[in-house]
């Protein structure tokens, strides 16, 4: 693929096309999706970047790292996987696939992270460091991009496996974010229920 024009005007009227060639308006679920995705991505690059200098001394900011470039490369994937009509998905020979192997890696990477963890007693507020708290904000948009893919489903059908991918990284997210908290030696701080609120 080579991207010669960053503008082509088309969207000025409020329209965008797919990768099959329609055009719909950019408000449309769809868009709403993958653009979601998109956002979702860009919080992980943040994390990425604020992760990068801790790398030099923490192993688990090496694992962190890793990880974090293979999730940005399959939400990649599920951009171009919800830009483009199932109908006519098989008309990109090259377009990528999400397949089970992707969920079953993030469940053993939750897996791995949980043993060196305390189990919860209460909600985690999503506070620390900058590496804590923007993994905490990826992982809410994650539920964003995943409501909006539910939706989406319903009304045009998305792969099973975006679906439980999402779901699965928005999951890894939270733990990651408890098991670099916990690298970094941060308190984690615990919901305090207001006093009526108790049972």
């Amino acid at each position: 693929m080579r991207i010669t024009r960053v503008y082509t005007r088309t969207g000025d009227r409020g329209k965008t096309r797919l990768a099959g060639g329609q055009t719909i308006s950019k408000d449309h679920l769809r868009i709403d999706a993958y653009g979601t995705v998109d956002e979702l991505n860009s919080a992980v690059g943040v994390v990425r970047a604020f992760n990068r200098p801790l790398t030099k001394r923490l192993p688990q900011a090496r694992t962190l790292e890793t990880e974090l470039h293979r999730i940005q490369n399959r939400l990649f994937d599920i951009g171009g996987l919800l830009a483009t009509l199932r109908k006519d998905q098989k008309r990109f020979k090259n377009l990528p696939k999400i397949r089970s192997e992707e969920v079953r890696h993030l469940e053993k990477l939750i897996d791995i992270c949980q043993k060196d963890l305390r189990p919860l007693i209460e909600f985690v507020l999503p506070t620390g460091g900058p590496v804590t708290v923007f993994l905490h904000l990826a992982r809410t948009i994650c539920r964003r991009a995943e409501r909006l893919c539910v939706r989406l489903d319903r009304m045009e059908g998305v792969d099973p496996e975006i679906l439980k991918y999402l779901n699965r990284l928005s999951d890894a997210l939270f733990v990651l974010a408890r098991w670099m908290g916990r690298a970094q030696r941060e308190p984690e701080t615990l919901w305090e229920r207001h006093p009526l609120s108790r049972p």
